[in-house]
């Protein structure tokens, strides 16, 4: 240990900063109780941050928090990629080592990649979500962690971190949902220019309302007299407080250093130069102890002792002496583990790396590139690789530099810390003409790249031959894919291919191409397609590949997604074989998912399930988790197409915890919201809105969270809230875009614009987006979006057509939507249904429907699983009964406003249920049920998608019977009465038989003469 400090310049009074810390205080009491906070904290240089966390972090301590503490390198992206949270998870998991392994048990490979304590990260896979699944695994540690126990994570230095601390930190806060944890980031406000690439992520978190921002002002005269009778231990002189309160204009870093020069005497000689100021102290030290401090200045924000020792290069008497100097001038601190040192202010250390000549800064860094060399023991395992990148590039050695760097963006890439794995590739780049050819043709791709797949039998093996220019690259266009900087990817791929012309590679220049079209996607500048078609070009009548492969899935891919077809289906054909035939499994597979996707909408839908479903489970049992969480959202979704929505419910939330699991968030999003459209078609409406809110929070892209946005606008819809399904809209169509329209998107959005627009009594606008989507036409495969949109379409004009306004064109109208009705496929009975209902419709909007019309409607949807369809159509056909008049049309119609109406209150379908009550009205029908008056032939529980022997075994759970009671009555075993209850509590949507007992009671389904009780025996 050194001794103690010579000179204190840090007041032992903690001053003011009282609204603050009371702030902060309250914080962590809301987060002691189970409420999540974030905060964050500015300042400037100097102006007491630190000192302001120290305090709350003694505070906090005192009531049994747990703090884990980090700090952002002062080095930028050449340090460690996630150091602060690095750094945190670390103390974290020594302060609550049971409960960490228990947060973090089942995922220890992923969580290496920022705590390689947990083991072998592995090589795992890379893709766009990469970075996504790590983000979410970590926030759902420190949930997990700080589920008992209050945990207060500090990460300062915010104006240093790395663009990946900064998307992680980003992250957590936006996702923060549970446990007893406070998050606490500081940054430096005066470092924050235009540019700086904090400043868009602090306007990010401005606008999430769960963020508080505390701005740390400068002292005033008052506080400044107290901080410095603090430093001096005795009450200064006013004139004295003046000056140095004039002097520091109130940052407290610089009244401690006045302070203790005015102490020293040295205050009225000092230059008004900043630097100059901090340096006065560093320059009063010993030459030997100046001479360490540069050392330290240069080696990062922490050096540890054995590191400086080498590199210093002096006895070890003389270097304790001299680290003995600075530490008892306030200059440098020893480290928390005491292995180390740092310098005690951040801006002592960049006057004091600023004071450094240009040449004396690159041999140091050459002597930490070699000491390190000599003794990789010097560092940490973890830190090593990335320092001495660091190192070498800043002594300016490009021999050294350009393996060491590359080895660097590996170790980026390992830890899904893209964009700094993309900087240290363009700095490779830079370095690549500078290094010898010696050093070029030593490097080899094997050891440097992993995204541009193996060539084909006969090509360059990457093993034995030289790394090129185009697999950095290569790299590094994947690099800022993944990593979010698309633009910088897009530069250069468009360099790449710009050097492929001059020495042409047509299945490399394909490769780059493809590329180019997903970040064109992504950035929102087309559709991808110009893109994928001119690498299909490329390749054609080249020798099977890998790239060939994925050029043909992908192009399968787009054509099921923009225009899926006969060409389509090819595509995908060929990409299964070639894909096979090199030996790319992963590629086959989602080809395979592809094609038999793609067979479903041809009207082939039982061979297709049949091979999603095998799909399915060659992908879980191979492993290949990517693929398998594109199933869990296509195969359900596929059996929707085809109307089987309640056999593809358990299958989504299967596939929802599965992605989960596996950190596909955009995935997941997707089976949110396919879970959302199948509820809502079971008549669910609660549970469909819940899963559509979480389609919108957990997608990392923006199209899942348009898909669940969507699904909120029509539940809003049905529900009469014109306004929220407007709002909703408006938000879907922001996500979704305009650059990449597929049908799947356009024409739901435009079936919900017609229904919004004709809802609010604007014909002419629904008019106008039909026609638009007329003008266009169907695609085959998209019958599943367009029967939904020509109803709304039919519907609206029936509506309308006592309507003056609505005339004009009516005709025309009416006549396209006909001829558009017979293009489409009816081949299951959930189409077949669509056609009769939306015919039927056409009729009513001439005024020609009758009961005639509407009783094979009804009849088609009381075979189906869809109770607010049906209730739908039953109103029209109780209207159409009651317009032929009659009594006992009038029975029969009382009967099917009575189902409708039920349905529409249980659903809160206002529009539904307003409309039932005024066709009752204009009949004078009473619809509340005369206890002593029969039911009539048709059974109101039907409309709440019961089948007739749901509707007995319900009646009889109404009546208070047991299962074996049930059993006794129906004839039927109590195993087969247990399943008709559990499937009732489903389709009612309630948790046990009391509740589904009150909804029948509720809504009057049965008399009361049917529901008396036998007595248990």
């Amino acid at each position: 240990m050194l001794g103690l400090v010579e000179t204190r310049s840090v007041s032992p009074v903690f001053v003011g900063r009282t609204g603050e810390l009371a702030t902060l205080d309250d914080a962590f009491t809301r987060a002691a109780a189970g409420e999540p906070q974030a905060l964050l904290l500015g300042g400037e240089a100097g102006v007491g941050k630190t000192r302001l966390v120290e305090e709350f972090v003694m505070t906090a301590g005192r009531r049994e928090a747990v703090v884990a503490l980090g700090g952002c390198v002062e080095i930028g992206a050449d340090g460690l990629p996630f150091a602060p949270f690095s750094s945190a998870l670390r103390a974290l998991r020594e302060a609550l080592p049971a409960e960490f392994a228990a947060a973090a048990s089942g995922q220890e490979e992923e969580l290496a990649r920022l705590l390689p304590e947990l083991g072998d990260a592995g090589a795992g896979r890379h893709d766009e979500q990469g970075m996504a699944r790590l983000f979410e695994l970590t926030v759902r540690l420190l949930e997990r962690v700080a589920a008992a126990h209050p945990v207060v994570l500090v990460l300062e230095d915010l104006h240093w971190a790395d663009a990946s601390t900064r998307h992680l930190l980003a992250y957590l806060f936006r996702t923060l949902r549970t446990g007893r944890l406070l998050v606490l980031a500081s940054y430096r406000s005066d470092d924050i220019h235009r540019r700086h690439p904090l400043r868009p992520l602090l306007a990010e978190l401005d606008r999430l309302r769960t963020v508080r921002r505390i701005e740390l002002a400068r002292f005033t005269r008052e506080e400044v007299g107290r901080q410095i009778a603090g430093i001096l231990a005795a009450e200064p002189a006013p004139a004295q407080v003046d000056e140095i309160f004039e002097r520091s204009d109130g940052n407290a870093f610089f009244v401690e250093e006045l302070a203790v020069a005015s102490r020293q005497g040295g205050c009225p000689g000092l230059t008004d130069s900043l630097r100059d100021l901090l340096l006065v102290r560093v320059e009063a030290l010993p030459e030997s102890a100046q001479r360490v401090v540069r050392v330290v200045a240069e080696g990062g924000s922490t050096v540890e002792y054995r590191l400086i020792a080498a590199v210093a290069q002096l006895s070890e008497d003389d270097l304790i002496e001299a680290l003995r100097s600075a530490v008892g001038a306030n200059i440098l601190s020893v480290t928390a583990a005491g292995d180390g040192y740092r310098f005690r202010h951040s801006l002592v250390r960049e006057a004091v790396a600023d004071d450094l000549l240009p040449g004396e800064r690159s041999r140091l860094n050459r002597r930490y590139a070699e000491a390190l060399e000599t003794d990789p023991a010097l560092v940490a395992p973890d830190a090593r690789v990335m320092r001495l990148a660091s190192y070498w590039y800043h002594a300016h050695d490009a021999a050294k530099a350009l393996p060491a760097v590359l080895d660097a963006s590996v170790v980026a890439r390992r830890r899904h810390a893209y964009t700094e794995q993309l900087g240290l590739l363009e700095r490779a780049m830079e370095l690549w003409d500078s290094a010898p050819q010696e050093v070029r043709g030593a490097l080899r791709p094997v050891d440097c790249t992993e995204v541009y797949p193996p060539p084909p039998p006969g090509g360059r093996d990457p093993v034995t031959a030289p790394l090129r220019y185009l697999d950095l690259m290569a790299e590094a266009a994947v690099a800022g894919r993944f990593g979010g900087e698309r633009e910088r990817a897009l530069k250069i791929t468009k360099r790449a291919l710009r050097l492929l012309e001059d020495e042409p590679d047509p299945l490399r220049a394909a490769w780059f191409w493809v590329q180019r079209s997903r970040l064109v996607q992504a950035q929102a500048r087309g559709d991808g397609w110009r893109e994928l078609a001119t690498a299909q070009e490329l390749i054609r009548g080249l020798p099977p590949s890998e790239v060939h492969a994925e050029v043909l899935a992908l192009a399968a891919n787009w054509s099921m997604l923009h225009r899926p077809g006969p060409e389509a289906i090819t595509s995908a054909e060929q990409a299964v074989e070639y894909a096979r035939m090199v030996g790319a499994r992963d590629i086959e597979l989602n080809a395979r998912l592809t094609l038999s996707g793609l067979r479903v909408d041809a009207g082939d839908p039982e061979t297709g399930l049949t091979q999603m479903r095998q799909v399915l489970t060659d992908t879980l049992a191979e492993g290949v988790h990517h693929v398998a969480g594109r199933a869990y959202v296509n195969l359900p979704s596929e059996m929707q197409t085809v109307g089987r929505d309640r056999e593809a419910v358990p299958l989504l939330r299967e596939g929802i915890t599965f992605a989960r699991k596996h950190g596909l968030l955009d995935s997941e999003a997707w089976a949110w919201g396919n879970l959302s459209d199948a509820l809502y078609s079971l008549g669910q409406w609660p549970d469909a809105a819940a899963a559509a809110a979480h389609a919108t929070q957990v997608g990392h892209s923006a199209k899942p969270r348009g898909a669940g946005a969507l699904k909120l606008a029509h539940i809003a819809l049905g529900r009469g809230d014109l306004a929220e399904a407007g709002r909703q809209l408006a938000a879907a169509r922001a996500h979704y875009g305009t650059h990449d329209p597929m049908p799947q998107q356009s024409l739901p959005l435009a079936r919900i614009a017609i229904g919004v627009a004709a809802a609010e009594g604007r014909v002419t606008d629904a008019r106008a987006e039909l026609l638009q989507v007329l003008e266009t036409g169907f695609l085959p495969g998209t019958h599943r979006y367009a029967w939904p949109l020509l109803l709304a379409a039919a519907t609206a004009e029936a509506d309308a057509r006592t309507l003056p306004a609505a005339e004009p064109g009516r005709a025309e109208v009416l006549d396209r939507l006909t001829a558009a009705a017979r293009t489409l496929t009816t081949g299951v009975p959930l189409w077949q249904a669509y056609d009769h209902w939306t015919r039927a419709e056409l009729r009513r909007a001439q005024g020609r429907d009758t009961s005639g019309t509407w009783s094979p409607v009804v009849a088609a949807f009381e075979c189906l699983d869809r109770p607010y369809d049906l209730a739908r159509t039953r109103h029209r056909l109780a209207e159409a009964l009651l317009a032929e008049g009659g009594d006992d049309q009038r029975d029969r119609a009382v009967e099917l406003l009575r189902l409708a109406a039920a349905v529409a209150a249980h659903l809160e379908a206002r529009p539904l249920a307003d409309a039932v009550t005024r066709l009752a009205q204009r009949a004078r029908l009473t619809l509340t049920r005369d206890p002593g008056r029969p039911l009539a032939p048709a059974d109101p529980v039907a409309a709440l998608g019961l089948t007739n022997r749901e509707s007995e075994v319900l009646r009889l759970v109404a009546a208070g019977r047991t299962n074996r009671q049930i059993a006794e009555e129906l004839f039927i075993s109590p195993k087969t009465a247990s399943v008709h209850v559990s499937n009732i509590l489903g389709k009612l949507g309630v948790s046990g038989r009391g509740e589904a007992a009150a909804m029948a009671h509720r809504l009057e389904l049965f008399t009361a003469g049917t529901l008396t009780a036998t007595p248990a025996g």
